[in-house]
C-alpha cells in the first residue's frame, strides 16, 4: 500500500461462489496471502455534475482516466488516505497516487491547491481537478482478499465482495452502508501483472470456465442505478412541463 506508482496489466472476472471456491483451492501452490491479507476499502469517485468522466469511460475510448480518494477502513480526520489518478491506455493500467491525512486530502480536493508544490503527482491531480471541475459523486465500498505470487511478487490476485455504493453522505468517515451491486455469492476477481499472465494461471482459469469481463465498479453503479434514476427524474420533469402547458392553454 506504500507504493505510489503502478504500471501493469489488469483483467477482471465475475465469479459465482462455486467458481471462487474452486479457484481458491487451486491457487495455493502458486499464491500466498499478501502482507495485508483481508481488508475493507472505501472510495470516493470524483466526477462532473453530469457524470462526464464515467459516461466517457463506458464508451471504451483508447484512453480513459478516473480520480478517486481511497482509504483502507473507515477514515478519521488524521487517517492516511490516497488521492489516485487511474489511467488506462492500450490495455495497460497506470496508477499514480499521493498519500495525505484525510482532512488535508479533502481540503486539496476542494481547493485544488497542492499541499506540496514539489510533489509531481499532486500537481497532476490539481490539473485534473481544475480542468474538469470535479467533486465527489459516488461512494463505493468493498471487502478485499489479496494474494501475491510466490515466485513473482508482482503478480497479484484479489477477490472483492460485499460491493456497495451510495450517492448520499459522500465521506470516508461514515460507516459503509449502501446498495449492493452484485448478486448473492458473487465476487469480483482481479488479476494484476507486470506482463503476460503465467501459463499455470491461464490453465486454471480455462479449466474453471472463468472468462474475462470489462466490469467496472463505478461504471456498474452508473449504468444500473444512477442512469435509470436520471431517466425517471427526466420523465417526471417532462410530465410536469406538459401538464403546466396544458393547464396554461386551458386558462
Amino acid at each position: 500500500m506504500g507504493i505510489n506508482t503502478f504500471e501493469r496489466y489488469e483483467q477482471k472476472y465475475l465469479l459465482s461462489e462455486d467458481q471462487r471456491k474452486n479457484i481458491m483451492l487451486r491457487l495455493g501452490e502458486h499464491m500466498r496471502p499478501d502482507e495485508y491479507g483481508s481488508y475493507p476499502i472505501s472510495n470516493l469517485y470524483y466526477d462532473t455534475d453530469s457524470f462526464e468522466i464515467i459516461r466517457s469511460s463506458i464508451e471504451k475510448p483508447a484512453y480513459k482516466e478516473k480520480l478517486r480518494m481511497r482509504c483502507y477502513g473507515q477514515a478519521t480526520e488524521t487517517s492516511t488516505v490516497f488521492l489516485e489518478l487511474k489511467k488506462k491506455y492500450d490495455g495497460v493500467v497506470y496508477k499514480r497516487r499521493t498519500s495525505l491525512p484525510y482532512n488535508q486530502a479533502i481540503a486539496f480536493a476542494q481547493s485544488g491547491i497542492c499541499p506540496d508544490e514539489d510533489d509531481q503527482i499532486q500537481r497532476e491531480i490539481a490539473r485534473t481537478l481544475a480542468q474538469n471541475s470535479l467533486s465527489p459523486r459516488v461512494y463505493i465500498y468493498y471487502e478485499r482478499e489479496a494474494y501475491a505470487g510466490k515466485e513473482d511478487p508482482g503478480l497479484r490476485i484479489t477477490f472483492d465482495s460485499n460491493i456497495k455504493f451510495r450517492q448520499h453522505n459522500l465521506t470516508l468517515a461514515a460507516p459503509p452502508d449502501g446498495t449492493e451491486i452484485l448478486s448473492d455469492g458473487q465476487a469480483l476477481m482481479e488479476v494484476k501483472a507486470p506482463s503476460a499472465f503465467p501459463l499455470w494461471l491461464c490453465q486454471i482459469l480455462s479449466e474453471s470456465r472463468v472468462y474475462p469481463t470489462s466490469f467496472s465498479k463505478y461504471g456498474t453503479c452508473y449504468k444500473n442505478f444512477i442512469l435509470p434514476q436520471q431517466y425517471r427524474i427526466g420523465e417526471v420533469i417532462s410530465c410536469q412541463i406538459s401538464l403546466a402547458r396544458v393547464s396554461s392553454a386551458i386558462r
